[in-house]
């Protein structure tokens, strides 16, 4: 009898601790906390060939993702997500999409955000370990960039 009311309150006392342990993690993993160190920004491009591209990212302090867009006039369209880590005033990442509804393809990507806007880079693609990126050693340039972005506000 001693036993068994033993054994019951040490099981209510582990369902118990069990519970705390549960409210404390969930506490702790509040999405709320998370979403506003982060910011959603639209930012829309139009080229001299009337080509659209709209960027919908999320951004924090070291990294980014989001939707990336491109409308070649009024026939084909590339669309595909974005991410990738932010040093400085650079993001660089890669972007993948389906060109033309076509397959999947992975395409590096780089932007300067410089005086609120976002400037599309140029470099030279190379494929390392079967992945598109920058050639290393060959600086990205954004002086002549195709799509030069700016923020749509809300």
């Amino acid at each position: 009898m001693i036993l068994e009311t033993i054994k019951r309150r040490a099981v209510n006392l582990l369902i118990s601790l069990f519970g705390i342990i549960l409210l404390v993690l969930f506490y702790g993993c509040n999405t709320k906390e998370k979403a506003a160190k982060e910011k959603q920004s639209i930012y829309r491009a139009v080229n001299a060939n009337n080509d659209t591209a709209t960027l919908s990212i999320v951004i924090n302090k070291t990294r980014f993702y989001g939707q990336y867009e491109i409308k070649y006039g009024e026939t084909t369209k590339d669309s595909g997500s974005v991410k990738g880590n932010i040093k400085d005033n650079i993001l660089l990442g890669e972007y993948y999409c389906r060109p033309y509804g076509g397959n999947l393809k992975r395409v590096p990507i780089s932007l300067l955000r410089k005086d609120d806007k976002l400037f599309l880079g140029n470099g030279v693609i190379t494929t390392y370990l079967g992945l598109p990126c920058f050639a290393a050693g060959v600086p990205i340039t954004y002086t002549d960039a195709e799509f030069v972005f700016e923020e749509i506000k809300k």
